[in-house]
């Protein structure tokens, strides 16, 4: 098996899901087989690779349960990059599993035999048992952070969550980096959150910064990534250099 990174901040609209979908087009471009699993309820990894949630027959919530493997789930979308899909009846899935033994492993269990180069989790914008799954299942985490006021809120109590992980669950699980996103370089903001980023994390901040891009916002509602709805806009420029570093960070451990 590959390299799973689980693509996580428990704030919403900070570019997560539209990482998920265009890290995974450009990895693919790269000659990499690549799953995206989408893990939150809301499913827009799934709609916006270009699945109609409303004709799912098999999702992540049968492959939680136990009662279909990776192959049957697998769709086939958009880039030629593999899906397993979701819907809102995954939201339901976490209060059957609150009893259940080794409830944390679920996701592990079910990609352990995957053959693919990587595996991208899209993970809800919370802390919950999905996102649990996710990270006890991860090789690394990935973490997209909004360059804009309030950027680092709520980031301590995402990275004790991950901290506990490592302590009780996935001890091998690493912090692979932090993407800045929807970056402004006209505006003080931008530059300010952006230096208080680095000061943060240091190294682990990408080079690569996605900027605000009105074409990279508009892809998903065509279910389409960027690099099919516009692969010469800056936003796509981003996400095609991201891959480089994504894939280079993994093969250099």
């Amino acid at each position: 098996m590959g390299h799973i990174i689980a693509v996580l901040n428990q704030k919403g609209g900070v570019g997560k899901t539209t990482t998920v979908i265009n890290l995974a087009a450009y990895l693919k471009k790269m000659n990499k087989s690549v799953l995206v699993v989408d893990i939150d309820p809301q499913g827009n990894a799934t709609s916006g690779l270009g699945v109609n949630k409303q004709l799912l027959s098999i999702t992540t919530k049968e492959l939680l349960k136990g009662s279909h493997t990776v192959d049957k789930a697998v769709l086939q979308v958009n880039d030629n990059i593999h899906l397993i899909p979701t819907d809102q009846t995954l939201a339901a899935l976490e209060i059957e599993l609150v009893n259940s033994g080794e409830r944390e492993f679920r996701l592990k269990r079910a990609l352990e035999r995957s053959n693919y180069d990587y595996i991208i989790i899209d993970c809800p914008p919370s802390l919950s048992l999905l996102t649990i799954n996710a990270l006890t299942a991860a090789d690394s985490i990935l973490i997209p952070v909004q360059t804009e006021y309030y950027a680092l809120e709520g980031l301590s109590q995402l990275l004790e969550v991950v901290q506990l992980v490592r302590n009780g669950l996935n001890p091998n699980l690493e912090l692979l980096g932090v993407l800045l996103t929807m970056y402004d370089g006209r505006t003080i903001l931008a530059e300010q959150v952006k230096a208080e980023i680095v000061a943060h994390f240091g190294n682990k901040v990408f080079d690569t910064v996605v900027p605000r891009n009105v074409r990279l916002a508009e892809a998903p509602s065509y279910g389409k990534t960027i690099n099919t709805y516009d692969k010469w806009s800056k936003g796509a420029r981003a996400y095609r250099a991201l891959a480089r570093e994504v894939h280079q960070r993994v093969v250099s451990g």
